[in-house]
């Protein structure tokens, strides 16, 4: 069985939160680690994926995207969304489960529940403390980049699609 854990950020570093996905981080202090030469050491053996973006330029995508609409700029404003599907260790044993097949239910997830928005779901395949339970990191622009069909739970239409062609 699968837990959801959510988080918004207020901060404009969009960076930040992609950095902790694709680098290695010490357990306690949170802070990243640095190979001899003082370069950010990757995480190994990780999936990553950009839905509407592309997850290699997804910080500078958000803010271009932000500021051409003038949203988000205000200290309180909700820059971000990060959700982290975690799945029990037992699921590999007990449903055949993969970090491949983690991911793909990671995207699907975000495709279904964050349409239109700028996301990145990166998959880890260990958990904190060699807990061993595979992960996907879901993190979205709290802006909607494109028009979708309203949904209940939408509490606002997207107010126009992007104007300029500079922005695939």
């Amino acid at each position: 069985m699968a837990i959801l854990k959510h988080s918004a950020s207020k901060s404009s570093n969009y960076q930040k939160t992609v950095d902790y996905v694709l680098y290695e981080h010490d357990e306690t202090t949170g802070l990243p680690l640095k190979d001899d030469a003082g370069n950010l050491i990757p995480r190994r053996n990780i999936y990553i994926d950009g839905i509407n973006c592309d997850p290699d330029i997804f910080a500078d995508q958000c803010i271009l995207l932000n500021t051409a609409f003038g949203k988000n700029q205000s200290y309180d404003d909700i820059k971000s969304h990060h959700y982290i599907l975690s799945f029990d260790p037992k699921d590999v044993e007990d449903y055949g489960l993969t970090p491949e097949k983690a991911h793909a239910l990671g995207l699907e997830f975000a495709k279904k529940f964050f349409p239109g928005h700028q996301t990145i779901v990166c998959t880890h395949p260990d958990g904190h403390h060699g807990s061993g339970n595979i992960h996907c990191h879901i993190i979205f622009n709290s802006l909607r980049k494109f028009d979708v069909d309203k949904r209940d739970l939408m509490d606002q239409w997207s107010s126009e699609t992007l104007p300029d062609p500079r922005f695939p």
